[in-house]
């Protein structure tokens, strides 16, 4: 039976009609500081913990319920005899029912400008004590951390005079649950308070915490079920970000498809548009204007990018979004919509738009790269860098590349940094044309991306993610017309390949620095 019940919430959402429940039923209601006063206030019974505990509230209430006549009254076990007679002869009353939440210590580190102080001010002491001590004696005592509950709770005790072991379980879960991830941001946001917190970028003993976004209807596969959950911490720029203004819901591969197509974008500081089909980019178009940069991914590759996501750093105008309904895409990605793109593009039922500020182009702040292997997990730091720090590109070749053909390199070596490896992309005019990606040797990826180019690869530039370990591509390159190539470098057979660039009349810079994307 529920005789006495402990209120002590920071989001006194529901809490007044829960008390007003609770009460008609029989109840007497415990409580403390605001939480006390809001219930008071709404001309319900209610007593003050420290008339039960006979001490002060103290330490600007950083004690309250830290006391025996409480904890002794939530931990003792109903069934035991001795437990009971313990508590009977030092006067304590066992409380029945405890409603909690925490101090709103994620909403605190999210406020702009938060001090370190206020952060530690808003760490809760006293509230994760109760609840562990109420959870860890749940066939006794219901504990509620979630307002979403309120009303499944008190509908049962309302229907049955009790509440149900199976219940009481579920709401033990929650506890447990709530606490873990709340535990988890305090350590987070204390690591990256260090003044050598880079030193402790891999801890020795990881522990992160998301939040569910949605239930997917399914994964990669319609056999795998799926959820999407997005990080605590700095989101901005991100997926998770994004306001969706049209369409239905994203599924598993729609978000892994549309990320590694943000994280292209994220190189350009110019108008680009980036298309992606499965994971790898298929289009990519840079100019002022974004209806001519989306025209020069489209005709990249007018096959690949139907049915693929296409993303921006640029508002999506009206000339734009009627060329992008001519073709059946999955998603459009950008910082702004204009309403005569959004009439046009609007019409499509199937098309998702996503409103996200894309033209962030920093990764969140200690952002780190998980991978989830079989009994266990791989975590690396993000790829960031195009180029190594200080580093400048090495012309190993008698012929340099020109000040255009520079530019296509750059442009081939940021889109080859997102191809799966072994990746080779080729580009030229602000437009890339053929990509080979995911290849088991480098070769036929360089076979791929050629043949993918047409006649335009004559004259253009290819990119490489990592070193050439034979002449074999080389000479490909020399035989399609390819007139520079950017690479790491590195291999032991480096010489063989400037040799045959050297021969062919084909210009070649190393950066020194390996995308390998697995």
């Amino acid at each position: 039976m529920i005789k006495r019940a402990l209120l002590s919430v920071s989001d006194k959402t529901g809490v007044i009609d829960l008390a007003r429940r609770l009460t008609a039923k029989g109840v007497t209601l415990l409580s403390t500081g605001g939480t006390m006063k809001a219930i008071a206030g709404a001309g319900i019974p209610v007593t003050g913990v420290s008339d039960v505990t006979g001490f002060p509230e103290c330490l600007d209430g950083r004690v309250k319920t830290l006391h025996p006549m409480i904890h002794a009254g939530l931990l003792a076990i109903r069934d035991n005899a001795e437990h009971m007679a313990q508590i009977k002869e030092l006067g304590v009353e066992p409380i029945d029912m405890v409603i909690i939440n925490l101090y709103p210590f994620r909403a605190t580190i999210e406020k702009p400008g938060v001090t370190f102080e206020d952060a530690i001010e808003n760490i809760d002491i006293g509230g994760p004590t109760m609840l562990r001590a109420a959870a860890k004696n749940a066939q006794d005592v219901v504990v509620i951390i979630d307002p979403a509950d309120y009303d499944r709770v008190m509908t049962e005790f309302e229907e049955t005079g009790d509440v149900s072991l199976k219940t009481k379980r579920y709401l033990q879960y929650k506890v447990f649950e709530h606490t873990a991830q709340y535990d988890a941001m305090i350590q987070q946001y204390l690591r990256s308070q260090l003044e050598d917190a880079e030193a402790f970028a891999f801890p020795q003993n990881l522990t992160v915490t998301f939040e569910k976004v949605q239930e997917m209807r399914y994964g990669e596969n319609p056999h795998q079920g799926a959820a999407f959950y997005r990080d605590l911490t700095d989101i901005a720029g991100t997926l998770p970000a994004a306001r969706q203004l049209h369409g239905k819901e994203l599924s598993y591969n729609n978000i892994n498809d549309t990320n590694g197509a943000l994280e292209l974008l994220r190189e350009f500081d110019t108008t680009a548009v980036v298309a992606v089909k499965h994971g790898n980019p298929c289009g990519v178009g840079v100019a002022d204007e974004v209806s001519e940069a989306y025209r020069l991914a489209y005709e990249a590759d007018p096959v690949s990018v139907f049915g693929g996501i296409v993303v921006t750093n640029a508002p999506v105008d009206a000339a734009t979004a009627e060329q992008m309904s001519k073709i059946f895409l999955e998603i459009i990605v950008a910082p702004k919509f204009t309403d005569e793109a959004m009439e046009i593009l609007t019409k499509k039922k199937n098309l998702r738009l996503l409103e996200l500020d894309t033209t962030i182009r920093a990764y969140p702040k200690a952002e780190r790269v998980m991978r989830k292997v079989t009994g266990g997990l791989l975590v690396q730091d993000v790829d960031d860098k195009l180029l190594p720090d200080g580093g400048e590109l090495k012309v190993v070749t008698e012929k340099a590349p020109t000040e255009e053909q520079m530019q296509d390199l750059m442009l081939a070596w940021k889109i080859v940094k997102h191809a799966k490896s072994n990746g080779i992309a080729i580009a030229k005019g602000n437009q890339s044309l053929g990509i080979g990606p995911g290849q088991v040797n480098r070769i036929w990826a360089t076979q791929m991306a050629i043949e993918r180019s047409g006649e335009k690869v004559k004259g253009a530039a290819l990119a490489s993610d990592a070193f050439f370990p034979f002449d074999d591509c080389v000479k490909a390159c020399a035989e399609a017309g390819i007139s520079c190539i950017i690479q790491p470098g590195g291999s032991v057979r480096d010489q063989d390949s400037i040799d045959a660039c050297n021969k062919y009349g084909i210009a070649m810079v190393f950066t020194g620095m390996r995308h390998f994307k697995h």
